[in-house]
């Protein structure tokens, strides 16, 4: 089965990229405190900090120092998060990548796989509104491998504001609609988190994008600048064959929308209620035109359903 989000959204940085790093160095001091590089400008939670360089030989497990404790929930898997966060090795006083300069919060759902284990680790159980400082052996980051900037073998070093949680339902809710239109598919109103029946009708296919409410919620609208968590089946109108399934993989995923590349997506999600259950149809004007996409036929027309179980 084709996977579509590789299609769809700008890698995630900390699983598979990892992004430019800033010109602003960290001290070369060597502070250190509780076992990690002291942060020796902007400690307080919502300020971009700098780091020391770290001393002697780097912790051998995951180390969670919390820097300040939050007062709000407390992260579990399958949460939804928006994290801040400054990235940095063991061994350099030159962070790799940091969300801060970027004025951009970093979104992931915890568990899902996202990102390096050592986060999912860390990030677990921890308070929204924390701040931590977490030492990442290479087993738990990029590895023998490493990822761009990051060197093979290295201890990764990061400061994470947990901005925010939100807890993910397990299906889209709310009030039936009607499907009155015979010549568009036909789609499962289940609410037991199992993929939505899908039946593509045999006759030819609308040439303008369609975007149309299965299940109506009554839960805040998306804009186009939210990134939202979603469930979703993907099918080909030709033949109706499934292509890619986020319900085979077992965890949603996250949507940038700002991020999207497949227009009809982002469009036909923008304007939609959190909590429904959405029919998107995309010509192929509104997905990828006459390039063929990893085994998708160029001048493909696209069939959605999509769950949008939150925003973050």
């Amino acid at each position: 089965m084709r996977r579509l989000a590789g299609l769809l959204v700008v890698p995630l940085l900390l699983l598979s990229t990892a992004a430019c790093g800033s010109d602003d160095q960290g001290s070369d001091s060597g502070s250190m405190k509780n076992g990690l590089p002291a942060i020796t400008a902007g400690e307080k939670f919502g300020e971009k900090p700098t780091l020391a360089k770290g001393v002697g030989d780097p912790p051998k497990a995951l180390k969670v120092n919390v820097i300040s404790e939050g007062e709000g929930a407390v992260t579990k898997n399958g949460d939804a998060l928006q994290v801040n966060y400054l990235g940095q090795a063991w061994d350099s006083t030159t962070p790799f990548d940091n969300s801060f300069d970027r004025k951009q919060p970093f979104d992931l759902t915890l568990g899902a796989g996202q990102v390096i284990k050592g986060w999912e680790q860390a990030l677990e159980g921890q308070k929204v509104g924390s701040r931590l400082e977490i030492g990442i052996p290479p087993e738990l980051g990029y590895g023998a491998q490493g990822q761009g900037d990051i060197k093979p073998n290295a201890t990764l070093v990061f400061v994470v504001d947990i901005l925010k949680a939100v807890t993910i339902p397990k299906s889209a809710e709310g009030t039936p609609v009607a499907q009155d239109d015979k010549d568009l598919p036909q789609v499962g109103t289940n609410t037991d988190g199992k993929q939505p029946s899908l039946t593509v009708p045999k006759v030819a296919p609308p040439t303008k994008l369609v975007s149309n409410y299965i299940l109506e919620s009554k839960g805040a609208t998306v804009a186009g600048t939210d990134t939202v968590v979603v469930n979703y089946v993907a099918a080909l109108w030709k033949d109706g064959k499934v292509f890619d399934s986020t319900y085979t993989a077992g965890k949603p995923t996250n949507f940038p929308l700002a991020k999207l590349t497949l227009k009809g997506l982002k469009n036909g999600l923008t304007g939609k209620k959190v909590g429904s259950r959405v029919l998107i149809v995309a010509p192929p004007s509104e997905a990828f035109g006459d390039q063929e996409q990893q085994g998708i036929p160029k001048n493909s027309t696209l069939v959605f359903v999509v769950d949008i179980l939150a925003k973050v």
